[in-house]
């Protein structure tokens, strides 16, 4: 448990230091709707790194197919083609845990929030962060042109760098992608945010409705190209 407890306040330092690099300068790409979206659709359909946080508020959204582990939020690192790892905050009987997750290749390791040993995670386990940039079903194709109802609002700015503010409508299947399977079965409205230099994607703000009531979400990412690596549990704990 200490070596599970070690690797996630290591990786939530780590994370907590990330911060989006854009300056205030005059863009790169213009401010012309067709070009960012099909810039961007290649930028993040080529991501190798990237750090990520997830956030959820409203109703209760759950990751294990009990229905005991409510997701809060996650921050995280993707590795090209299929590696991710992350902190992840749940509420369990009224209580938030942080518990840490790893996934390579289509398998998935928990670690236990009481125990702190790592174990497999159940098929039907709902969050999965190496599809977040899946190049076939995610971001690529989405910004390519399933987009629908797009608009550019304009160059704003946050934390003293400016980013492109596009806002549209995405197909549920997308949204799934995208949340590494949180949010599912509906096409939801969206606000996303794109470097004005890379095309990369930022920032996304939605709601979704579930049949308790709307829940909403925040996704950051920054930090794209860092060097980074991420091993499988046994790995982990014998460097640990």
């Amino acid at each position: 448990m200490i070596r599970t407890r070690i690797f996630l306040v290591a990786l939530m330092a780590v994370a907590a230091a990330g911060a989006c690099s854009t300056s205030l300068d005059e863009p790169v790409l213009p401010a012309e709707l067709d070009t960012l979206l099909a810039t961007s659709a290649t930028a993040m359909g080529t991501v190798d790194t990237v750090r990520f946080e997830i956030e959820r508020g409203g109703v209760a959204i759950y990751i294990d197919p009990a229905l005991t582990l409510e997701f809060k939020e996650a921050v995280g690192r993707f590795i090209a083609p299929q590696a991710a790892d992350a902190v992840v905050k749940v509420g369990v009987s009224g209580l938030n845990v942080q518990i840490g997750a790893i996934a390579i290749d289509g398998t998935i390791w928990l670690s236990n929030p009481i125990t702190g040993d790592w174990e497999e995670a159940p098929s039907q386990y709902a969050f999965d962060p190496t599809t977040l940039f899946s190049p076939d079903d995610g971001w690529q194709p989405l910004l390519g042109g399933e987009l629908t109802n797009a608009v550019l609002v304009g160059l704003d700015e946050s934390d003293g760098a400016s980013r492109y503010h596009i806002t549209g409508s995405a197909p549920s299947n997308r949204i799934e992608t995208i949340t590494a399977g949180l949010v599912s079965d509906q096409d939801v409205d969206l606000d996303l945010w794109l470097d004005p230099d890379t095309g990369h994607v930022l920032e996304v703000l939605f709601d979704a409705e579930t049949a308790a009531g709307i829940s909403s979400w925040q996704l950051r990412f920054f930090e794209y190209g860092d060097d980074m690596e991420i091993v499988p549990p046994e790995e982990l704990l014998r460097s640990g």
